[in-house]
This record gives structure tokens, sequence and C-alpha cells, in this order.
């Protein structure tokens, strides 16, 4: 209970009056224990029968109140307050009885309960169930309560309910040692439920930015060239169906999964974000490049990746960071050693960008440049189809395939 104080004092989301109250629960809780020992110590005295009898009082009027007292500590205020009215009876129904030793009574023996003690076990009982409404009352405003905490919650009333009301036996330490292990796992609960909602919230606000920084790179792109600009629009449907469709096929399962479709197909669009530092001379060439001019061209893949870096670090977490900068710094290497900028070879390439390889491609085979015609998706598939195993990686050529044969999204026009 010490450490359970601890905690709500140093929680920010707890309010002032939630506070309060779990300090009347645990002022509560010490008080009946205390109650408890001085009467159950084995160091019985019948000189202090009166003051054990007025403490037994206090600690039998106090004790179904517990569980009310912690409601408020949920928040459950108002609904605290009348239950407290609702419990004073006990304690006058305890006063009246004392004297007559019907709820319990002392003598030269020590304590022993009253034919009414029942009264006191069915306000205790009362107050239980009271506390386990109150939870789940407040329970209802989380989505994704841990079934098996509820299940514990139930256990514990329980294991502490029925020795309380059924059995002939001194159950106070249990009953309040079981209160404050319940109150712990319950506050545990709510905190750590809390906690994962502001994190889920958080990492919703931090993917927000993210698609929003790709957005805007992506748009700069387009502005550059409009050919370009469809050309993104296009590949990051193509990228998301080859993801899939690898996924469904049982193709690379290690790495790919839901998220990671939801991630390439975020990121494709700034795969030519190295573009942005080639000239519109040379972007927009309509004649056959010089030598020199295609290596200006190569250079796009090499600062992507760095561009890449520069934008989203401090913004997407390092995972992300690496997959967005590896499916522009890569998505030109090819399967047998000879493409750029690294010359990385077979699965050397990372995933995303031997993804993203077939899609670009293929799109840009199929789309017409200002320095080339289209040609047939027919065409630009068996060409892709001759490049298994040199330039791209065998396994996706063959999901590939078995996707153009049951779509016909590889159409540029469908976009």
């Amino acid at each position: 209970m010490i450490a359970m104080t601890i905690h709500v004092f140093r929680y920010s989301g707890f309010n002032r009056q939630q506070k309060t109250w779990y300090i009347v629960t645990f002022v509560s809780v010490l008080f009946c224990s205390g109650a408890e020992y001085a009467v159950h110590c084995g160091s019985y005295d019948p000189a202090f029968a009166l003051p054990l009898t007025i403490l037994t009082v206090l600690q039998f009027s106090v004790a179904p109140c517990m569980a009310v007292f912690f409601s408020g500590a949920l928040g459950l205020h108002r609904q605290s307050k009348k239950a407290i009215w609702f419990f004073l009876p006990n304690a006058l129904i305890e006063i009246v009885c004392a004297p007559f030793g019907l709820i319990f009574r002392f003598d030269a023996e020590g304590y022993h309960r009253g034919d009414l003690f029942v009264v006191y076990s069915a306000f205790n009982f009362l107050s239980l169930i009271y506390l386990m409404v109150s939870m789940f009352a407040v329970g209802r405003n989380f989505r994704h309560r841990d079934q098996s905490t509820i299940i514990m919650i139930v256990l514990t009333l329980i294991a502490g309910v029925v020795p309380v009301t059924f059995l002939n036996i001194h159950t106070a330490y249990i009953s309040i040692g079981m209160a404050a292990c319940l109150c712990y796992i319950y506050y545990n609960d709510l905190v750590q439920e809390e906690t994962r909602e502001k994190h889920i919230a958080s990492q919703k606000r931090i993917t927000e930015m993210q698609e929003q920084m790709i957005s805007g790179l992506a748009s700069v792109i387009e502005s550059r060239d409009i050919d370009t600009g469809l050309h993104v629009s296009r590949t990051r449907e193509y990228v998301k169906l080859i993801a899939k469709g690898a996924m469904q096929e049982g193709v690379y399962t290690d790495e790919i999964d839901d998220r990671y479709v939801d991630m390439i197909y975020t990121v494709a669009p700034i795969h030519d974000v190295g573009k942005i530092v080639v000239s519109d001379t040379i972007l927009k060439k309509p004649t056959k490049l010089t030598p020199e001019e295609f290596e200006q061209i190569k250079e796009h893949a090499r600062s992507g990746g760095v561009i890449v870096h520069r934008i989203l670090s401090g913004v997407a977490d390092e995972s992300y960071l690496d997959f967005a900068s590896d499916i522009a710094m890569y998505h030109h290497e090819r399967w047998d050693g000879n493409g750029y900028p690294a010359g990385l070879k077979g699965e050397e390439i990372p995933l995303c960008a031997r993804i993203m390889a077939i899609a670009d491609v293929y799109d840009a085979l199929t789309s017409e440049r200002c320095y080339k015609k289209a040609i047939p998706p027919q065409k630009a598939v068996k060409i892709i189809e001759e490049g298994s195993g040199t330039h791209f990686d065998p396994k996706l050529v063959k999901i590939f395939l078995k996707i153009f044969n049951e779509t016909d999204l590889w159409l540029p026009e469908h976009a």
C-alpha cells in the first residue's frame, strides 16, 4: 500500500480529488489493520474491553466504506458521496448493538462474534460488490481492457467475500491484503492502459508527420515533371501489389507483413526524390544522354538517400528512416551487382529496393517520356521476365508475373 500510495502521488493522470479519496482509503486501511491487530494480537486484557469495543465499532463502521472511498479515487465522485450515506446505517447499527454484544463482544476470554455478525458481513459484501461495479463502470471507458485483469479482479473479490461472509474465521487481514492487491492491480492496469493509449496517439501523430513530409517531397518531385509525378502515383500502387503478393505466396515472410506493405506504399513516392538535384536540361533532354550526363542522372540515387536522411532524421524512427532511405538510394541496384550507386548484389540489396526496382522499370517502359515512346505492357513484362536473375530478384519476378496475369491495374492509364 505504501508503494501504491507513492505511485498515486507521483502519477499526473489523477486529479487532486482522486488523490484525496485515495488518502482516505489508505488511512482507512491503516486504521482497520491497526484495530484488527489490537484485537487479535494475542495480548488481550479484560481491562481493555471497553476501549477495544469502541475501536471495533469504529473498525466495523469504516471497513465496509473502504470500497466506497476507493470508488472516489477511481473518479466516481458523485456516486461515492451518495454511497457513503447508504453505509451510514451500518455505523448506527454497530453503535446500537455494541452494548448488547449482538454483532461482537469482549468477555474475560477475549473477542467473540455475536448472533448478528452476519449484518456486518452483509455490509462488507455489498461494499465489495459496489467496488467491483465501480471498477467495471470506469473500465468501460477503455476499449482495450485486458480481460485477464478483469477475471483477476472478480476472482480476488470472490476470494475475499466468501471467507468473510460464510466461514466462521477471522479474515480481516486477508480481506485488507486482498483489497490492497486489488487496488494495485486495477490502478496498474488503468495506468498502463492510459499510457498505451497515449503512446498510440503519439505514434499516430508521428506517422502523420512522416506521411505529410513524404507527401511534400513527392509534390516537389511532381512539380519538376508531370510525367515523373504520374510515375510516382503508379509505382506506389505497383509496389503494394508486389509486396502483398509476396506475403500471400509466402515469399520473404520474415520481412514482409501488413506493416511492411503499408510502409512501402507510404515511402514509395520518394524513391526518385534525388532527381531534384539533377538539372532540367538533363532531366528533360529529348535525345540520348552523353556518358557524362548519364553519370549525373545516376547521382540521383545516392542523393536521394542523403536527402531522405536529412529531412526525416529526428521525425521518423530509425527503422522507418532506413527503409525510406534504402528505397531512394538502392532502387537502381541490380541482382547481378552491375547496378548503382553501390554495386550491391543479390540479397545485399534491401528488399524494399528490389521490389521498387521492378515497379520502377515496368512503369518507365510502359510510359511515354520526352525521350521515348511507351511500349505495350506485355512487352514490358517480357523484358522484366528476361531480367530475372540478372537485373531483378527472381522470386519477386515470379510474383510480378503472377499478379500481372491476374489484374489489369498494371496499365498506366488505370493509375
